[in-house]
């Protein structure tokens, strides 16, 4: 199968694979792109099976215009739902990995009629607030607040800037104080050895979830990418896995 590729208003990069449905739909996470190895393997998986497939770049990520820092939550969830009206038809599997497991949230939320399904690569709804905030110390918090951006080291590369539209916008979108109402099957998978989002998290994720049919699988020897062979196995055979519509 060819991969078709084009830039949404000019702005918003795509690789698209025509095929059956149900489609299934990638969102990367946090300054990931549609170039990372889970994107990657999902495509060649949809491949093998005639199925079809999309990734994409969020504003200011990957092959997308824009600044990282200007984006926040809304924008990025605000440029998911685009994507998915203009270049989708039909049920949609969502698979969207740390923070696009809270994008694909609040992409089904807002589309609840198209998700055939939902796959949470150790998602990371609420993360500005619940996990992010509550981990700066004092003065980090007071640099945000004044400054306007904090720059935090990273393990994956340049350091992260933090800005306080992120921050301040992620509150407006949180979803775990409250039932989520999506109803579709829900399957997440969630490294127990994960040093960025708690796999004690999931569970507040599946507690809030109204569907009934929601399944967490936790990987014991599990970092935060869940990227080893073994684990792009094992999205691959949950995405098989999940029912057809």
């Amino acid at each position: 199968m060819t991969e078709r590729t084009g830039r949404l208003h000019d702005r918003l990069a795509w690789a698209r694979l025509d095929g059956v449905q149900p489609g299934v739909v990638f969102l990367p996470g946090f300054r990931s792109d549609m170039q990372g190895s889970k994107a990657l393997a999902l495509r060649d998986h949809c491949a093998a099976r005639g199925r079809a497939f999309l990734r994409f770049d969020y504003s200011g990520h990957g092959e997308s215009e824009g600044r990282f820092e200007d984006g926040t939550i809304g924008q990025w969830a605000a440029d998911a739902i685009a994507v998915f009206d203009a270049l989708t038809e039909g049920p949609q599997v969502l698979v969207g990995s740390s923070m696009g497991g809270w994008i694909a949230l609040l992409l089904a939320r807002a589309r609840p009629e198209r998700i055939a399904a939902l796959v949470g690569i150790a998602p990371a709804p609420d993360f500005t607030e619940k996990l992010m905030w509550p981990a700066f110390g004092e003065a980090e918090r007071e640099e945000i607040m004044q400054r306007g951006v904090l720059h935090l080291p990273s393990q994956y590369g340049e350091p992260t800037p933090v800005t306080r539209a992120l921050i301040e916008d992620g509150g407006q979108h949180n979803l775990l104080d409250a039932p989520i109402p999506l109803r579709c099957p829900v399957r997440i998978l969630h490294g127990m050895r994960d040093p960025d989002v708690p796999w004690q998290h999931a569970l507040r994720l599946v507690e809030a979830l109204e569907s009934e049919d929601v399944r967490l699988h936790l990987i014991k020897d599990g970092d935060h990418r869940l990227s080893r062979p073994e684990d792009l196995r094992l999205l691959a055979e949950t995405v098989d896995q999940l029912p057809a519509g």
